[in-house]
């Protein structure tokens, strides 16, 4: 088979995970995404970072860097054309990797490094420490590479209903309703759901937690467990409080085979697509409902020629188990079945818009390990408002 040379593929992911013991040792998030990225190069068999096109960073909350994306290419010798920075959502990974394939097979990129990183849990130690770091910041403005959305009405905000910890127990307890179930058995269903992700955790090498919880530690409230908003106890929420990176490098077929990448080390980015709920929570139909998950899914399948009947990997989206459950429900697929390949947002760790560059990391290199098969990626960002799908394969 002949492969169009502008084909975009996948060719390296870096992951990485800080546990620093002080504040000394600590390292601030671009130190961690220049890792990342260096690792990436790494797994595509590089011995250096490949001078890329567009270097696109995920939006982070951890520091307010001005632009990120020019300390990177400042710290690892990159001259790259574009330093771009996204907007907020756990969507934007999948976004970016869509908007840049597009752009490859358009002749308009070549190489591009996709990168995002948080340290809000060394922050935190600052915090309580009475200090401020003192990491980098600038005034050259980086490119924006994606769209920000306005997700609150004037009467939500007015009203105080603006946070994702008051929004998705809204939703949970209407898929409750929806299925009749009582507070009760319906803890039992949704700690079940949450005890199969940390079972994947616990065997993640790259998951901040990596200790399987039983349905009943996860439902039991105590006083590390508290409830954070009924039905939620606090290991039901995305723990945002990690130090993590991840990287993915991006190229046309025509770059891969020029760089010499092993055609084993190739993961095809087949299909994507992107859309979007109401804008607003109170505009909805029903709390209980995602249509543009059902149509976005459907989309990003028909594009690929596949079904998810025949798709072994698939990553859903987890900040809570009302977004894993809406996302299955509009799916078609068995909320018991496996919907995560890192452990989910709150065992492998959901550094705020950055998990689904994990979720695709993860997946890529279990897709090499299969040769063959397919993976399926939904992130989500606001109120389950912004959708974005992958589908991926080693095969084009």
């Amino acid at each position: 088979m002949t492969l169009d040379p502008r084909t975009p593929v996948l060719i390296g992911t870096g992951q990485v995970l800080q546990r620093a013991e002080g504040l000394d040792d600590a390292r601030d998030p671009v130190a961690l995404m220049v890792e990342a990225i260096t690792l990436a190069a790494s797994d595509a068999g590089l011995s250096s970072v490949p001078n890329p096109d567009a270097i696109r960073v995920v939006s982070l909350l951890s520091w307010k860097y001005g632009n990120p994306a020019q300390f990177i290419a400042e710290d690892l010798g990159l001259t790259p054309r574009e330093m771009g920075l996204s907007a907020m959502g756990g969507n934007t990974p999948q976004t970016l990797v869509n908007a840049a394939s597009r752009q490859i097979l358009a002749g308009e990129l070549d190489l591009v490094i996709l990168t995002g990183g948080e340290t809000t849990h060394t922050r935190a130690r600052y915090n309580k420490a009475g200090l401020t770091p003192d990491w980098r910041t600038t005034d050259i403005a980086p490119v924006p590479v994606s769209e920000d959305l306005t997700m609150n009405m004037p009467e939500e905000i007015a009203r105080k209903i603006v946070m994702p910890i008051q929004i998705y127990p809204l939703f949970e307890t209407s898929l409750r309703a929806q299925a009749g179930r009582s507070i009760d058995e319906h803890q039992v269903h949704i700690s079940e759901l949450w005890s199969r992700f940390s079972e994947v955790a616990a065997t993640n090498p790259n998951a901040w937690t990596q200790t399987a919880l039983s349905a009943d530690e996860i439902r039991t409230v105590s006083a590390k467990n508290r409830i954070i908003g009924l039905p939620y106890r606090k290991v039901m929420n995305s723990n945002n409080q990690v130090d993590m990176a991840a990287a993915l490098i991006i190229c046309s077929v025509e770059k891969a085979t020029q760089l010499k990448i092993a055609r084993d080390r190739w993961v095809f980015p087949i299909s994507g697509a992107d859309c979007h709920e109401h804008y607003y929570i109170s505009n909805r139909n029903s709390f209980a409902d995602t249509p543009a998950v059902r149509l976005g899914g459907a989309v990003a399948c028909d594009l690929a020629g596949v079904s998810l009947a025949e798709t072994s990997l698939i990553d859903l989206y987890s900040c809570f188990p009302s977004a894993t459950q809406l996302g299955a429900q509009s799916l078609g697929l068995d909320v018991t079945s496996q919907l995560t390949r890192t452990g989910g947002l709150p065992f492998n760790g959901g550094p705020w818009n950055n998990y689904v560059m994990h979720a695709i990391a993860t997946m890529a290199n279990e897709l090499r390990a299969a040769p063959g098969t397919k993976g399926f990626i939904w992130g989500n960002g606001g109120f389950t408002t912004k959708h974005s799908f992958g589908v991926y394969s080693t095969e084009p």
